[in-house]
């Protein structure tokens, strides 16, 4: 039964994929990407990994595909919209940029002076464990993505501003 489930599963998570990118109207893309994300959480549940799946669908099927769809409505792209490649955009990617760039070398910094398996009597998977590496050990590469996520949505309400 459990194949049938993942064959099932992996037919749909392909199929709504590939009509995400080959979608004309960005409503229907974001939509048909929302159905990959719930596809991928029961992939998740499947492999008996259910923080993942419900993480999954709280931050991405949620919160972000929402964020998607205001920003594109808010666009307007029905209407010819001509992005001008102006020098503050160019400053801005770059900025972006090198804040991925950055966060990516301390993330690899940090592994490299960490064993990637830490004996410890506390049982794997649990969310306080989870919280104690992501806030202590992986604290600088947290706070530097959630600052590449602010910079990311004020471009996007640069973008929509009208002059």
């Amino acid at each position: 039964m459990i194949n049938y489930t993942f064959y099932l599963l992996s037919f749909l998570t392909l199929y709504s994929a590939i009509r995400v990118i080959l979608a004309r109207n960005p409503v229907i893309s974001v939509l048909f990407l929302i159905l990959t994300f719930f596809c991928l959480t029961a992939h998740y549940i499947l492999l008996n990994a259910q923080f993942v799946a419900m993480v999954n669908i709280i931050v991405y099927a949620s919160a972000i595909m929402v964020l998607f769809l205001f920003v594109i409505m808010f666009l307007n792209l029905n209407s010819e919209v001509e992005f001008s490649k102006s020098k503050g955009l160019r400053i801005a990617g770059f900025v972006s940029g090198g804040m991925l760039l950055l966060v990516l070398v301390a993330s690899i910094k940090v592994l490299d002076q960490s064993p990637l398996i830490q004996q410890s009597n506390l049982p794997i998977g649990l969310v306080s464990n989870l919280g104690k590496v992501l806030f202590g050990q992986f604290l600088f590469p947290f706070e530097a993505s959630s600052i590449l996520f602010l910079s990311a949505m004020t471009g996007a309400v640069l973008l929509a501003k009208k002059d």
